[in-house]
């Protein structure tokens, strides 16, 4: 409450005056219309207009912008593309919002060391495509890559479909250069994979913007692939679908790729990007191969045998670059699609052990019933990280309400299962009040004592992540204070 009642003393215009000595008129906005983009990101149900928006285009603005936050104690948000599905960008009402998006370049390549050093507004599909006649790539694949940022990746340790073999954001992030929230510029790990000390890189990692803003980021580059080989099988059910998958986990194979898809997902992506899948299927299962042209030839004929056994109603296999393509497109495309099927949507990001795949989906399927509202299923099979899109129309009284609770209930249900709450969408906003139904209040008082001796005054994307303590302001859009005390008309 102390911090909370000095923002109420904060001199809105001393505030703006502060940062209009750091950046130009274009660069710092206060109007109404230029701060409606920043009021969400994409969990669009939480919304609250920021005080002010920056564009800071070096890390010596950004210290500086992180410094006076911290000396006028206002809370700020790092924010990248704002494609994060757990509130984990909206702005606080009494704060502003840093806005990465300028500090786009790709600083440096090493070939031979297989590392690339990138500012944290490089969209994720950039970095390979700038390694890509190198024979590189960078493997974390969010459906999102086309527009999510490094940065965005790095705080919420965003994963992909190809993470089962490839490992998530940790894997791939080797040192950062961070701004912390008191303005200081540090380095934490390296350009190496061998680390001494303490694995200061490994907590940074998916802290959501709680301990700083990385600036520069050194990631590994892995070899692309020399062939894939694409599967994508139909099923006469979801249960059918997951035992497929136990049996190609149990064969030894380690796929790229293991994702499922169900009829609602399915009638979602046909409907975006017309991507045709088999007839009266109810669940495809997509199993991707990759690696070197010799082992892949084994693995293909272990796999065709595995999937025949497996009572596949349908297989189409990919024959061509274009295939696989179109193949990923319709699996890439549902978050977005299912907008096609209904005015809105939440999406959850859960886990559960492997083997309690097919009990989990049956379970969602009777709260479905239960709650009278639609859930589509798509999720990364292989590593048990479900995404469950619970569909409403926020127009009509309750059905918020009621997608809200059913969304509780999945998260719990998965908790009992042994899983986690986030499998790579983070904590955020949304999922605040289950962080000590799944670790317990001590082990969550040591995660907050960690976050103050960064962060003493909690300006750095205060009011997310921890069940207690967040603002009213976070909850809902009020009136914006410039626009009350006559400021913002004026800018």
């Amino acid at each position: 409450m102390e911090v909370m009642n000095r923002m109420e003393n904060v001199d809105q215009q001393l505030l703006i005056r502060e940062l209009s000595t750091i950046y130009p008129p274009e660069r710092l906005m206060t109007k109404r219309g230029q701060l409606a983009a920043f009021e969400s990101d994409g969990l669009t149900v939480f919304r609250t207009r920021p005080l002010a928006v920056v564009v800071p285009e070096s890390i010596d603005e950004i210290s500086a912008t992180v410094k006076v936050c911290q000396r006028l104690s206002v809370p700020y948000v790092p924010r990248g593309s704002g494609t994060s599905l757990s509130g984990g960008s909206v702005p606080h009402g009494d704060g502003i919002v840093i806005a990465l998006n300028r500090m786009d370049k790709v600083l440096q390549v090493d070939p031979v060391q297989r590392i690339a050093v990138v500012e944290t507004g490089t969209i994720n599909a950039e970095i390979s495509r700038a390694v890509s006649r190198l024979g590189l790539h960078y493997a974390p694949d969010p459906s999102s890559q086309q527009v999510c940022t490094i940065g965005g990746n790095l705080a919420f340790n965003a994963g992909g479909a190809h993470c089962l073999k490839y490992g998530m954001t940790s894997n791939h992030v080797l040192g950062a250069k961070v701004v912390l929230p008191d303005g200081e510029v540090v380095q934490l790990g390296s350009s190496s994979c061998e680390s001494v000390g303490p694995d200061l890189m490994g907590m940074f990692v998916g802290s959501e913007g709680l301990l700083g803003i990385a600036v520069e980021i050194t990631v590994r580059l892995m070899p692309k692939p020399e062939s894939f080989y694409t599967v994508l099988a139909g099923y006469a059910s979801l249960k059918a679908a997951g035992d497929a998958v136990a049996a190609v986990i149990a064969s030894g194979l380690l796929p790229a790729a293991l994702e499922i898809m169900d009829p609602m997902s399915m009638k979602a992506a046909t409907m975006a990007v017309g991507v045709c899948y088999p007839a009266n299927a109810k669940a495809v299962l997509i199993v991707e191969l990759d690696g070197a042209n010799e082992p892949i030839e084994l693995e293909k004929i272990k796999l065709q045998g595995l999937i025949a056994e497996s009572g596949a109603m349908e297989t189409i296999v990919a024959a061509n670059a274009d295939e696989r393509a179109t193949i990923w497109k319709g699996r890439k495309s549902v978050f977005s699609a299912v907008g096609l099927l209904s005015p809105d949507f939440l999406v959850q990001d859960c886990v559960v052990p492997r083997n309690c795949l097919g009990e989990v989906l049956t379970e969602i399927e009777k709260l479905s019933l239960e709650y009278g509202i639609a859930v589509a299923n798509v999720f990364h099979a292989g590593d048990g990280n479900l995404h469950p899109l619970i569909m409403f129309d926020g127009r009509k009284d309750g059905q918020l309400e009621q997608a809200e609770a059913i969304s509780a209930e999945i998260i719990r249900l998965c908790i009992r299962y042994g899983g986690s709450i986030t499998g790579e969408h983070g904590v955020g906003m949304e999922k605040r009040e289950y962080l000590d139904e799944m670790f317990g209040r001590s082990d969550v008082e040591f995660m907050r004592r960690l976050r103050k001796m960064f962060d003493p005054n909690e300006v750095a994307n205060r009011g997310k992540m921890f069940p207690d303590g967040e603002p009213a302001s976070l909850k809902l859009v009020g009136v914006h204070p410039l626009e009350r005390d006559g400021i913002a008309s004026r800018m």
